[in-house]
């Protein structure tokens, strides 16, 4: 678990970020199974910071799975309070597009001129 990697006050951005999320992941009475890390994982990928609620009752039980999710997503723990747990892991920077072929410029060229110039239509007037 790496918590010393977050300043104090990167931390309480997050704390006030993390305020008004609603827990997206639910660990349940079976623990801490592969398909709950897998929806933290993913959770993790699209959203950055994520709540999670554990109903495990134990205080020591809570702690160490707290520590095995930090290990096993790489993400940091921000705030634990009661049975809720803040989770944050920056989202990799996307990768940096190719780059563009670089053509050569097209010159302009003139319009070749009709031999013979069309005259406008002709406007009537019909009676008034």
């Amino acid at each position: 678990m790496i918590a010393s990697a977050l300043s104090p006050a990167q931390r309480r951005e997050l704390k006030g970020r993390a305020h008004s999320l609603s827990p997206v992941v639910l660990v349940g009475g079976d623990g801490l199974t592969q398909p709950v890390l897998d929806e933290i994982e993913r959770a993790l990928g699209s959203h950055e910071l994520i709540k999670v609620r554990a109903t495990e009752s134990g205080r020591e039980q809570r702690a160490q799975m707290i520590a095995e999710i930090c290990e096993r997503t790489g993400a940091q723990p921000v705030q634990v309070i009661g049975k809720m747990l803040v989770l944050y892991r920056r989202k990799p920077e996307p990768p940096a597009p190719p780059p563009r072929e670089v053509r050569p410029r097209r010159r302009k060229t003139r319009r070749k001129l009709a031999s013979r110039r069309v005259a406008p239509p002709k406007k009537y007037w019909y009676g008034v």
